[in-house]
């Protein structure tokens, strides 16, 4: 039992020799390549065997043709380890070069397309990952390149309007100020009702930027529905007149609800104004409120005639219109972008579908 202890401890100390030693060339090698770490990962497994064998060789004062015997036959063994090393290095090394030109070429705007035949289960992994990170920044530049165009449509558009009824303060102003003005009150009351109409367009781009900073600030409080929608129908009756478009609003159920009174009665009052301007005169503005199982849902359905389907997925992009139009009535674009941000702010979803004759806007917010 001594002799196998003795043995034992000879063959760990020659082989823990070994070990240490292929440490430190590891720990020196950690940047190179991969072949090189697996050739020297074989080289140390064979040495620690023969370091072992050749320690308690020594001890067992072994005969010079036994100790040769056995060195040929470690050393035949280190030949075919250090040659199987290699090969599966240079294998490992090749489909990792693959893998990283696959990610250069996603890296530089392209899709990421994975190697076919990993070698491990890792670099598998890895590239079903990559892949995934390939379609996620394609989405992104799908949602950047969207968000860039919206941009710049809504500074054309904003451009314009702001500077269509600018021109038109100048010229009454100049008319007044020459003495030109045959009706000096009628120039009043339209240079009044030009102020107003860019004083709400300023003031939706100042709401929109709040929005997007995300420092929109909401004062939620129990209140129904029934009010909320009665307030915003009598806020835009007289709007609704001038277009000669009827309202109904008699499917409002007195559901409760804790939202931010004034910010909804914005959202309300955007979605109405939208509608009714949308739709051509004798045509019908619906409202609606019902519970369902995902919340508080509100609808307002128009007459718009409805709205293209390839257009449904942008209806609530900032300076979205519809309409290539670039008269003062058609507005910035802001309205439908702003119920949005201010819906998904009390944790909602605003959503938008054609129905006959027009398309209906829907609002689902939470329970109270």
């Amino acid at each position: 039992m001594n002799d196998i202890l003795l043995i034992a401890l000879f063959a760990f100390l020659g082989a823990a020799a070994a070990g240490l030693l292929g440490a430190g060339v590891l720990r020196l090698l950690r940047h190179r390549s991969l072949v090189i770490s697996l050739s020297v990962v074989a080289g140390v497994a064979v040495t620690a065997m023969l370091a072992g064998t050749l320690t308690v060789a020594w001890a067992m004062f072994l005969s010079s043709h036994d100790l040769y015997v056995v060195t040929t036959v470690v050393a035949m063994a280190a030949l075919v380890s250090l040659a199987t090393a290699v090969v599966l290095g240079r294998w490992v090394a090749a489909r990792s070069h693959e893998l990283t030109l696959a990610t250069r070429s996603f890296g530089d705007g392209g899709t990421f397309a994975a190697p076919v035949g990993q070698p491990t289960a890792e670099l598998a992994a890895l590239a079903r990952e990559l892949a995934a990170t390939s379609a996620k920044l394609d989405s992104s530049r799908e949602r950047e390149r969207a968000l860039e165009t919206s941009r710049r449509e809504l500074v054309a558009w904003i451009s314009h309007d702001l500077r269509t009824p600018l021109a038109g303060l100048r010229a009454m102003a100049e008319a007044l100020e020459d003495g030109m003005a045959a009706d000096s009150g009628r120039y009043l009351r339209q240079i009044r009702t030009e102020v107003e109409r860019m004083n709400a367009m300023v003031g939706d781009l100042f709401e929109l930027s709040r929005i997007q900073a995300g420092s929109l600030a909401l004062t939620r409080a129990r209140i129904s529905l029934y009010d909320l929608v009665g307030d915003a129908l009598a806020g835009v009756d007289p709007l609704a007149r001038e277009h000669g478009v009827r309202l109904i609003g008699d499917r409002i159920d007195e559901v409760p609800v804790e939202v931010d009174g004034r910010e909804m009665s914005r959202v309300l009052g955007n979605l109405l104004i939208n509608a009714i301007r949308r739709t051509p005169p004798d045509g019908t503005v619906a409202v609606a409120a019902h519970r369902s199982d995902g919340g508080v849902v509100l609808s307002v359905t128009d007459g718009c005639g409805g709205i293209p389907e390839e257009d449904l997925p942008r209806v609530f992009d900032t300076g979205w219109r519809g309409t290539h139009a670039r008269t003062p009535p058609a507005g910035a674009g802001l309205g439908l972008a702003i119920v949005r941000g201010i819906v998904e702010a009390h944790a909602g979803r605003a959503e938008v579908r054609n129905v006959q004759g027009g398309c209906c806007f829907s609002v689902t917010l939470p329970t109270a």
